[in-house]
């Protein structure tokens, strides 16, 4: 018996933290959360994202966390860790490892580039004439 694979097939898994996000400095809880969940199951890294992000979004009814045309213009770009093991991010991910951030916009703007409280991105996006481009 599969209770959580039963619950993904009608989209009703989330995952949340008790991190306090306006405290200053996120702990990282989400992240963390995201990369056991991939690591200690049989969950692939982009189910468990996902849990994290639209399921919620769904369940709580807000306007972020699902990409699409009339949202909020709220999401991170990140990529593997510099040194982890894994070839991608989500390989990385599913390892146990937390992604490196490399950029974060907020209402469609770009608020933070390089995490100062995560490992280092393998590629870290750049912005070119106003937009942002991922290079290696």
């Amino acid at each position: 018996v599969d209770p959580a694979g039963e619950l993904l097939k009608l989209g009703q898994v989330s995952r949340g933290t008790e991190g306090a996000a306006g405290a200053g400095v996120q702990p990282l809880g989400i992240l963390r959360m995201v990369s056991l969940v991939a690591s200690l199951s049989d969950t692939p890294a982009e189910v468990a994202f996902c849990f994290a992000t639209g399921n919620t979004a769904r369940q709580r009814n807000l306007d972020c966390g699902i990409i699409e045309p009339g949202r909020t213009a709220d999401f991170v770009i990140m990529d593997r860790a510099q040194h982890a093991p894994g070839a991608t991010l989500l390989e990385s991910v599913k390892l146990g490892n937390l992604p490196g951030i490399g950029m974060t916009v907020i209402d469609g703007v770009i608020r933070t580039q390089r995490s100062r409280n995560t490992p280092p991105a393998t590629a870290v996006p750049e912005i070119v004439f106003g937009r942002y481009a991922q290079y290696g």
